[in-house]
């Protein structure tokens, strides 16, 4: 599984065989860019579940449903890639219906009976619950979220699944990072695949490669009934709003910066930090054999110069 390349999940060889069939000169296109945007997500959610071996033979995958965009491009694509991947596995979505008020509790049944993916609703009113616990004013989440996370876990057990799908993607990942450095002073986010708290369930992101724009695009073109979060009356997270914000802009000034982010995830360089948790700098000693990895102390960091827009000048400060 770990040797296997993700095109054998994607199918993308087979794929690109199949002749695309004439249209006018503006369906043509549209079709073409959706075809590339719908090979783009096979080809990263294939690439997290081969790299990090989020799926393997005869897992049975619960995939969370909240109604939003992500969660509806997760179920979607992995059923995709269940037709086309080389191993056995099986499907089953899974909404948690906390009572909130006005929350639409037909949207989702409704959906999910067109995919013939098997589907079960849990019903906890887990709104009075936080109602009654958390003064009026006060965030609502941190507390919601936990009691969100243990009912999940049981819903998991019950069901017989043996991992539990989340539709955080990239910019996710990354927010979380930057929020963590930020506000509590850790190099910490969201990791593709973890045992969950509680030591009994392993959690996957089959997400983590894609970008925030593109399940937003793919929503658009699937027309997925989106249900609104904030039907809980719940404030908006500014600091994680602030930080998505932030990330954009870059994306939009800096071309590759977001991405040479989420690279940086994937090569850390212990040696090259401070925390001794990870690295023994009291021990280290010198001895006398060369490594590449050692420190340069005199010499000048050099990276690549920064992509340039149209209109934008690039200064590189000595």
């Amino acid at each position: 599984m770990n040797a296997m390349d993700s095109s054998a999940w994607t199918g993308e060889e087979a794929a690109a065989a199949v002749a695309t069939p004439e249209r006018a000169p503006a369906d043509f296109k549209i079709e073409r860019e959706t075809h590339k945007l719908e090979k783009r997500l096979c080809r990263e959610v294939g690439k997290a579940i081969v790299q990090y071996n989020m799926i393997e033979e005869g897992d049975k995958v619960m995939v969370c449903m909240s109604g939003g965009k992500d969660s509806y491009a997760l179920l979607d694509i992995l059923l995709k890639l269940k037709a086309r991947a080389p191993i056995h596995f099986d499907l089953i979505a899974v909404n948690l219906d906390q009572k909130q008020p006005g929350f639409p509790e037909h949207v989702l049944p409704d959906y999910l009976k067109t995919t013939g993916v098997p589907f079960h609703i849990e019903n906890e009113d887990t709104y009075s619950i936080v109602k009654r616990l958390i003064p009026e004013g006060k965030t609502t989440c941190s507390l919601c979220s936990r009691l969100r996370r243990g009912i999940l876990y049981r819903v998991a057990d019950e069901l017989g699944a043996t991992k539990i799908a989340l539709g955080h993607h990239r910019d996710d990942i990354l927010q979380t990072l930057l929020l963590n450095m930020f506000f509590g002073g850790k190099l910490k986010s969201m990791p593709p695949k973890l045992v969950s708290d509680d030591g009994r369930h392993v959690v996957i992101r089959p997400l983590a490669f894609v970008a925030e724009k593109d399940t937003a695009r793919w929503a658009q073109h699937r027309n997925f009934p989106i249900i609104p979060c904030n039907l809980c009356g719940s404030q908006e997270n500014l600091q994680r709003k602030q930080v998505g914000e932030m990330l954009r802009e870059w994306e939009k000034k800096y071309p590759g910066r977001v991405e040479n982010m989420f690279n940086a995830l994937q090569n850390v360089v212990p040696s090259h930090l401070l925390d001794g948790a990870l690295y023994d700098f009291k021990g280290a000693r010198a001895t006398g054999v060369a490594d590449d990895n050692g420190d340069k102390a005199f010499d000048t960091e050099e990276f690549p110069a920064p992509s340039a827009l149209p209109g934008v000048q690039v200064v590189r400060i000595q």
